[in-house]
């Protein structure tokens, strides 16, 4: 299942089927696919994230999200809108901010190069068994 943010992109977690000499290995592992407007990236570089097409792509619950920090829904959302338009406004401005998501990872940009950089830990609680494979290939 994947999760579209408005304005900024989708997070999934994809399947990923890996042959190695010894072993078959079948992993999950996050990815991040950017869908903001491309006037705010002029100049940027961003990898380009194949989603499958079986990934059902689900709209941010701001309800779920109001549940864990006590505002109402109409809060949040503005809240998640406002902090995306700031975002791109930096961007545009050629300012390089990082975007932090907590227990997930960090969109940066390095060298013109805009990116997602997920937590070990996100990496890990995603992939248990075939934990080094996953942190590899993300």
């Amino acid at each position: 299942q994947g999760v579209l943010v408005p304005g900024l992109g989708t997070f999934a977690v994809v399947h990923e089927q890996i042959n190695s000499t010894e072993k078959m290995y079948v992993v999950q592992r996050p990815v991040f696919q950017l869908d903001m407007d491309m006037s705010c990236l002029r100049e940027l570089v961003f990898p380009t994230v194949m989603m499958p097409g079986d990934i059902e792509i689900m709209p941010l619950d701001y309800w779920w999200l109001s549940q864990t920090n006590s505002l109402p829904p109409d809060v949040v959302r503005g809240c998640v809108e406002e902090t995306i338009l700031l975002y791109s406004f930096q961007l545009r401005d050629r300012q390089r901010p990082t975007f932090a998501f907590e227990n997930i990872g960090i969109l940066s940009c390095q060298d013109n190069v805009l990116c997602m950089q997920f937590h070990c830990s996100c990496i890990a609680g995603l992939e248990s068994r075939d934990t080094w494979v996953a942190l590899l290939l993300t």
